[in-house]
């Protein structure tokens, strides 16, 4: 049986494909800009809204996808948490850190390719280890990243260790680890997501704020704690 959560992913997975926003395969295809928008999954009461097999049919007349080449599209089956926490356990077993030792990277490797794997958890080798205050199992795939240079102040100074959550929800005001498809990561508050793009504050005023296209946004990460 498919989810609410698959069905959505499989359509901003077909959007993605075509270059578009949710938004733009909508637009595409002939119906309300708004039809996809995340804030639109979910009813004021919290009930799940599912698109409708008129609108499915459209998106894909619109894009000349077939119904198989949207149902490969769908994600493995279970629900975000458990596909989390799948991908945390195989962490698990690849860092096998002991106690409350979790992967630490600083942030000059970050960018560099072989480290993430798609959902920003750690992936490969060269990472090293750091002590944190909760067992692993309690934070399943947090890891650490350490500031280097000033960049960050007066917030973050250099030798700084944050501790980052891959797959936590993000809300606004959110201190974030963002990294761009083209590499670059950098640390920043979040002031606002839109279905489009995504405004960022610098920690340091004398850098100036971003503001990313999602498409141009390869994952973002919540800052949870701070050494310092």
């Amino acid at each position: 049986m498919l989810s609410h959560e698959q069905i959505w992913e499989a359509i901003d997975r077909l959007a993605e494909r075509h270059d578009l926003t949710p938004s733009g395969l909508a637009r595409r295809a002939g119906l309300d800009p708004t039809s996809f928008n995340k804030s639109k999954r979910l009813s004021a009461d919290g009930r799940l809204r599912w698109p409708s097999t008129e609108s499915i049919a459209k998106v894909l007349d619109a894009t000349g996808a077939s119904m198989e080449q949207f149902l490969a599209l769908l994600p493995p089956g279970g629900t975000a948490a458990e596909r989390t926490g799948e991908r945390a356990q195989r962490l698990d077993s690849r860092f096998q850190p002991e106690g409350g030792a979790i992967p630490l990277l600083g942030f000059a490797q970050a960018g560099a390719g072989g480290f993430f794997d798609d959902g920003g958890f750690p992936a490969g080798q060269g990472w090293d280890v750091v002590e944190f205050p909760a067992a692993p199992s309690q934070k399943s795939g947090v890891y650490a990243l350490e500031v280097q240079g000033e960049s960050m102040m007066p917030l973050y100074r250099d030798g700084d260790v944050l501790i980052v959550e891959p797959g936590a929800q993000v809300r606004r005001n959110d201190r974030v680890v963002v990294r761009t498809r083209e590499g670059e990561v950098m640390a920043k508050v979040l002031l606002r997501q839109s279905p489009r793009s995504i405004e960022l504050m610098s920690l340091n005023p004398e850098h100036p704020n971003r503001t990313l296209d999602l498409s141009d946004v390869e994952w973002i990460a919540r800052i949870i704690w701070a050494s310092q």
